[in-house]
């Protein structure tokens, strides 16, 4: 199974932290961020996985360079120009060797069972499925009864995008950072010679193709990516032994 672990990121979140080194390197006790969630997809069977980086970025190869791994580690390099998320799909999806990719965020910790999510995501035939719960966001998918994805919601700006005709029978869930994308998805992604976000591009291709979202229990996943989580990161991780 293949993996693309986004670590490209600025890290301002994390700022001091993160001025002398990517938010990847920021550890929790003797483990960065970058080692735990390799060491994570490895273990979930993950065998080929491919890094984004921009920040920093000659520190994240070395890092990866210095150890051995259990897995074919490839970089996706945007040092010349940081692509967010969407860009960063599509122009890590030229290293895929399959028909899908699971799509991680760096700066998360988790225990979601990406077996199940892949099982879900396999038997629906969806196009992409997003990991996402029950927990407060500023930034709501809307969701049909069935899981699919409906439309997305920015509760600070009362400001809503839809995927076609918005639906009243939606309810909201917050986004967890991991997806699982077939490889016709990503073809259909804009080319990667400029930045853009991904959100808009499953809300764009929800109206003709199967996107749904894989619900877990929020006490699975933790955002560190800022300094009031990353505090409680090591807890986490002690709880779930990662």
């Amino acid at each position: 199974m293949e993996a693309l672990l986004l670590a490209a990121g600025l890290g301002t979140r994390l700022r001091p932290l993160t001025d002398d080194r990517p938010k990847a390197l920021v550890a929790i006790g003797h483990r960065t961020l970058l080692e735990i969630n390799l060491q994570h997809l490895i273990r979930t069977g993950h065998d080929h996985i491919i890094v984004n980086v921009h920040h920093f970025a000659p520190m994240v190869k070395d890092f990866i360079a210095s150890r051995p791994w259990d897995a074919d580690i490839e970089i996706s390099d945007e040092s010349d120009l940081l692509l967010d998320t969407g860009g960063a799909l599509k122009k890590a999806s030229t290293l895929l060797r399959g028909e899908s990719l699971l799509v991680y965020n760096v700066d998360i910790l988790s225990t979601i069972d990406l077996c199940a999510l892949r099982q879900q995501h396999d038997a629906a035939g969806s196009w992409a499925t997003l990991a996402a719960s029950r927990r407060t966001t500023d930034r709501q998918l809307l969701v049909g009864s069935d899981g699919s994805l409906h439309g997305w919601h920015q509760v600070s700006t009362d400001s809503y995008r839809w995927a076609s005709t918005p639906k009243s029978d939606t309810h909201p869930l917050a986004f967890s950072g991991i997806a699982l994308v077939q490889k016709e998805l990503l073809d259909l992604l804009p080319n990667a010679d400029h930045p853009y976000p991904i959100m808009p591009e499953y809300l764009k291709l929800a109206s003709s193709h199967p996107i749904r979202t894989f619900e877990h229990n929020p006490s699975q996943w933790l955002d560190v990516g800022k300094p009031e989580t990353l505090a409680k990161a090591s807890d986490f991780m002690h709880l779930n032994k990662l």
